[in-house]
């Protein structure tokens, strides 16, 4: 709390602020951490294995089988949230899965099948991009700021 706000606060207000926060489990930043970086790693090793299956089967090169080995993941990560493991999985290693694509199609797939209940329209429709949404408008902002600059750099010469 800061202490700004720790000021505000009554006597017995900080007595207890000091209570709960003397009592509140110790998080093992350290193990999450490691954590992270298997599972995203692991899925991030499959990812560049569905890309080598893909240009060594189906003769792709390394630029042109990214797209496909994206909706690869998708889809698995998509079955995965239908089925319940990819709970399991995002439990265990926390941001390291929601970091990859995967972790979005968990995202918009588990707000589905949350309100399917509501309908196609207003249930599945309606309450997906509630929590997605915000990382698509930002996606698309930051990359029409980074077109900007490049158009920039490149009109002055640069690159």
């Amino acid at each position: 709390m800061s202490s700004i706000k720790r000021k505000n606060l009554t006597p017995v207000q900080q007595q207890y602020q000091d209570f709960a926060r003397a009592r509140e489990p110790q998080r093992p930043i350290l193990a999450n951490c490691v954590r992270a970086f298997i599972g995203g790693g692991i899925i991030c090793t499959i990812g560049q294995g569905i890309q080598w299956f893909f240009i060594n089967y189906f003769n792709f090169d390394e630029k042109t089988a990214g797209d496909p080995t994206v909706a690869v993941l998708i889809m698995i990560s998509v079955l995965l949230t239908s089925f319940g493991v990819y709970d399991h999985i995002a439990q265990w290693a926390g941001a390291g899965s929601s970091v990859p694509v995967t972790g979005f199609a968990n995202t918009i797939t588990s707000a589905s099948l949350d309100h399917k209940s509501e309908g196609f329209v207003l249930g599945v429709g309606g309450n997906m991009f509630k929590i997605a949404g915000p990382v698509i408008v930002f996606g698309v902002f930051s990359a029409f700021i980074v077109a900007i600059i490049s158009v920039i750099i490149t009109s002055l010469g640069g690159m």
